[in-house]
């Protein structure tokens, strides 16, 4: 068999992941979908081994083959799939799991009677039911108060509609067309991959096809165990903590041993604070996907993803800790606890491969959830969206400013004509802030104001801005970064500021002002070259008592 046809069907494969994501992106009504791109769609094999991934999110690198292999375990004997058949998925607590915002489609794909491949996508809905606007709460206590739970059922039987389940989302969620729409967008893009599976049998032979992608899983895996032998072999060991549960309490401890050989890459995370009350939790699948991520970024970054070269990689947590939560613990905030855990494996790793990773960045989705009543159409809307802030700063270069972190990966800001046409506010200030820190020979990068003015009455915010007490991390003598954090300005000018807060009120004329972090610094600041630091004073990014303070410019 040709080699130059098997990498032919490899790169065909990776082709209609790209053509799946673009449909979703399409199609969807939502603007987290199909502006910020909080989503991810991929094709396995008939096992659940990952064979491309067409992907806006990082942090759902092990959500896809995982939700296809949970679906396999409900799904088999006299139960089987059938072709027809379409799975809806949330559960936190199983395969692919992260919160139940997060909906998974899982299409198997038949070819003249027989299973071939499967189809899979997992986006983000703006709104899923629960107690508040969003289905996110820092203050929920168990995952019946977060939203519908899809316990891997078939949203279609051999082609047939379930509309039972439609009429149950219909009585269930606040935004009923977009919620369905983002579901019928989803069912599309599953069935434009299938399309283009079933044209590469039909074109080279399924025999060829089985080939090429066993031959694809199988670089994978070489592709990462060629990269771990250029990483120091050891055993590496760091702790960091989750400052708040949504009731002031913590810290909770995250602890994580990481041990590098040529053939195996372990993360133990052992020894980590117990689940917790309140929504800062992660269950196991999620913390999988959060160490793929940054396991991929110091292994084989430009590659396809696929599941080979995933093979090298274990990760390690006993049940029923901060990182590793069962039901019926809240997980709607689990983003922040995944957001964490990834960065305590980059901060234990940055000293040991300096060149592959930065200092600490803003490690917060920083997500905001506003709703209210349109004072134009008088319906009710709910904003929501990750924010960018600032990353950290490399032995080569400045942190980069106004990037989302590192578990959004590809996804973007809504921009700000979108959301004053979409939603009741008005976008006051959009800027890069100046409030310190990241000094260094290199600097780290800013981090950003955003401010929302309220424009009717008896709206709500519920956001998650972990980072509130805790810099982001220098390296190498670079000062740590600032601070994330959101502060209510009302419009009588008092202020008060938050790190966790759900469904506070809001008035017209309020203001939310949105921090995020700017990143740690890289090397000391007495080498950073004169004229760099100038430019940032002229250009806002340090003020001039900054420069004379900490660079010893006057």
């Amino acid at each position: 068999m040709e080699k130059f046809t098997l990498e032919i069907i490899q790169d065909t494969l990776v082709a209609a992941g790209d053509e799946m994501f673009k449909t979703l992106e399409r199609t969807s009504m939502s603007p987290i979908i199909y502006e910020s791109l909080d989503y991810a769609v991929g094709i396995t094999d008939v096992k659940g081994e990952l064979l491309a991934q067409g992907n806006g999110v990082t942090a759902f690198l092990a959500a896809l083959d995982s939700v296809v292999k949970a679906t396999l375990d409900k799904f088999n004997g006299e139960n089987t799939l059938k072709e027809g058949d379409i799975v809806i998925a949330n559960t936190p607590y199983a395969g692919g799991g992260t919160h139940l915002s997060d909906v998974s489609i899982v299409y198997p794909v038949f070819y003249k009677k027989e299973l071939v491949a499967f189809t899979v996508n997992k986006a983000h809905w703006t709104e899923l039911g629960g107690t508040y606007p969003g289905s996110v709460s820092t203050v929920s206590t168990e995952i019946y108060q977060e939203g519908m739970h899809f316990p891997f059922i078939k949203i279609k039987s051999e082609n047939v509609i379930n509309e039972a389940v439609i009429d149950m989302i219909k009585a269930n969620v606040r935004l009923p067309d977009s919620t369905l729409g983002d579901l019928y967008a989803g069912i599309a893009a599953a069935e434009v991959g299938a399309r283009r599976v079933i044209s590469i049998i039909e074109k080279y032979g399924l025999e060829t096809f089985k080939k090429a992608k066993d031959d694809f899983l199988d670089y994978g895996e070489r592709m990462c165990i060629e990269a771990l032998k250029k990483i120091p072999n050891g055993v590496y060991e760091g702790e960091s903590a989750i400052e708040d549960n949504g009731f002031g309490e913590g810290p909770f401890p995250i602890k994580a041993k990481i041990t590098i050989t040529d053939e195996e890459f372990i993360v133990d995370f052992n020894g980590s604070h117990p689940q917790v009350k309140g929504a800062t939790n992660l269950s196991f699948s999620g913390l999988v996907t959060g160490s793929r991520s940054l396991f991929k970024a110091i292994t084989t970054p430009s590659m396809d993803a696929n599941g080979g070269s995933f093979r090298p990689m274990k990760v390690i947590c006993e049940p029923g800790t901060i990182v590793s939560a069962e039901a019926p613990s809240a997980v709607s905030v689990y983003y922040e606890v995944l957001i964490s855990a990834i960065d305590l494996l980059w901060k234990i790793l940055a000293p040991v491969i300096p060149d592959k990773l930065p200092a600490g960045h803003m490690r917060s989705i920083c997500a905001t959830f506003i709703s209210g009543i349109h004072p134009d159409t008088n319906k009710f809307y709910i904003q929501a969206e990750p924010l960018a802030g600032g990353w950290g700063a490399s032995a080569t270069h400045d942190g980069n400013r106004g990037q989302l972190s590192c578990g959004s990966g590809e996804s973007y800001n809504i921009p700000i004509e979108i959301r004053e046409m979409r939603y009741g506010i008005q976008v006051e200030q959009y800027a890069f802030h100046n409030e310190g820190g990241g000094y260094g020979e290199f600097q780290g990068g800013n981090g950003q104001y955003i401010d929302y003015k309220i424009l009717s009455d008896g709206a709500h915010v519920t956001a998650a801005f972990l980072g509130e007490k805790t810099k982001t991390w220098g390296m190498k003598g670079g000062h740590d970064g600032s601070y994330n954090y959101f502060m209510i300005i009302r419009k009588d000018g008092s202020k008060k500021r938050y790190s966790l807060g759900t469904n506070i009120y809001l008035e017209k004329g309020d203001i939310v002002r949105c921090v995020t972090a700017t990143g740690g610094g890289y090397g000391s600041p007495t080498n950073r070259p004169k004229e760099k630091i100038l430019l940032d004073v002229k250009n806002g990014f340090i003020t001039q008592s900054e420069a004379q303070e900490f660079y010893k410019i006057s």
